[in-house]
């Protein structure tokens, strides 16, 4: 790619609220690049992640998608772990204070972030960093320095911090460190680029390019990306809202997750978790509009084509086939794990073992909202064993032959 379509590229699926900062932005990645190019070197990139929980679903992984990007054209990506800003946890998408994790879950939280990371960033061009290399050190007049361009109007017009105000509930003083953490953050790695969600705006834009001028250096660019509705196509991909779609399951899970999205959330989808090339989306939605291409066609693409960025083209095809044959032709798939029949183990334990519940709580809630059938007659009870061999069906994608 040129120059010019680099920008269009690393600039796809962004979101700033206002379009004079979008295209300050825009115009600054531009310069950016060509400036780097005259001295032939790569821009420098980083994405930091706070390991507050163990697993990631689809909507963590935008802006490794976006990391990724940059990794084609040739650019340094850093994958920072934040684990000394997660001992305060990010207040910037929270309208209560987030608990305080201790040193102990954090580090067994980051043990599996790069595994699930290098599912999309190659690991032979990815550094990974831990913040706590520099946020450690900082002394208190050092902290007092940096703290003093900022004021605490600043930190009270947030949406957030202005709700829990408004209500009278507490925002503590700690909690406005974080944003001037991560500013640090950018700093320290002398980054040409920070990306983030919207959500990061604030710590971005406002922290991190007044820190890295004040500290002498030359202010990143903020590549702000939109938010990742989940399956409801309404509200932010969440795991406690049961929207959300897991990276560490199957093909056929996410292939049929994806498919179940609205219409309405394609556009995001292919802008922020796809491989795909501003003119590949452009082409697609033009085939909509026309009427040239039906929407179930497109969106079975998007599920080909997010499936397959995970697990490759083979499994891609067996998801979709699977699919076709489970929803379109309304018969249960020809290939499916095969579990020896055991007639005293109860319903709930098998749905436990072989990974379609992930506790005994959530096979009891499968059964009891008539989620589970045998032969395609409903079970009711999780407690009982299982009158016979026969193909086993959990929800509508989850299949197991008992033999």
């Amino acid at each position: 790619m040129d120059i010019e379509e680099q920008v269009q590229y690393f600039m796809q699926g962004t979101e700033y609220g206002d379009e004079n900062l979008r295209k300050a932005m825009e115009n600054e990645l531009r310069e950016r690049l060509i400036q780097a190019k005259k001295e032939g070197r790569p821009l420098r990139l980083y994405t930091g992640y706070d390991p507050r929980k163990a697993d990631l679903h689809l909507g963590h992984t935008v802006t490794m998608r976006k990391m990724r990007q940059f990794q084609e054209m040739g650019h340094e990506v850093i994958f920072l772990i934040g684990n000394f800003t997660s001992l305060i946890g990010d207040p910037s998408d929270k309208d209560i204070l987030r608990p305080q994790l201790t040193p102990e879950e954090v580090e067994e939280n980051a043990r599996t972030y790069a595994e699930q990371a290098f599912k999309i960033l190659d690991p032979q061009k990815t550094q990974i960093r831990y913040n706590n290399e520099w946020l450690s050190k900082l002394t208190f007049a050092e902290l007092i320095k940096i703290s003093s361009n900022f004021t605490i109007q600043q930190f009270l017009t947030r949406e957030n911090f202005k709700l829990r105000w408004d209500k009278g509930d507490a925002v503590y003083l700690h909690e406005t460190f974080y944003a001037i953490m991560q500013g640090y953050d950018a700093y320290a790695l002398k980054a040409d680029i920070q990306i983030g969600g919207t959500d990061q705006l604030f710590n971005i834009v406002t922290a991190a390019r007044k820190i890295m001028t004040y500290m002498g250096s030359k202010p990143n660019i903020a590549i702000i990306l939109g938010i990742l509705p989940g399956t409801d196509g309404v509200v932010k991909m969440s795991k406690s809202l049961g929207n959300h779609i897991p990276i560490n399951s199957d093909a056929t899970d996410m292939y049929g997750k994806v498919m179940s999205i609205p219409d309405s959330a394609m556009p995001s989808y292919s802008r922020l978790v796809t491989r795909w090339t501003p003119p590949q989306i452009k082409e697609l939605e033009d085939g909509i509009k026309a009427g040239n291409l039906h929407p179930r066609d497109a969106k079975m693409r998007l599920a080909f084509e997010v499936t397959s960025s995970f697990y490759g083209d083979p499994e891609a095809q067996k998801a979709q086939d699977a699919f076709v044959q489970t929803f379109q032709k309304k018969e249960a798939p020809t290939e499916m794990p095969s579990v020896p029949f055991d007639p005293t183990r109860k319903l709930m334990d098998i749905l436990v073992d072989c990974g379609i519940a992930a506790s005994k709580g959530d096979a009891r809630r499968l059964v009891e909202q008539k989620g589970v059938r045998l032969d395609g007659v409903v079970l009711n009870d999780p407690l009982a064993p299982l009158p016979s061999t026969g193909v086993l069906q959990a929800g509508k994608r989850h299949f197991i032959r008992l033999v």
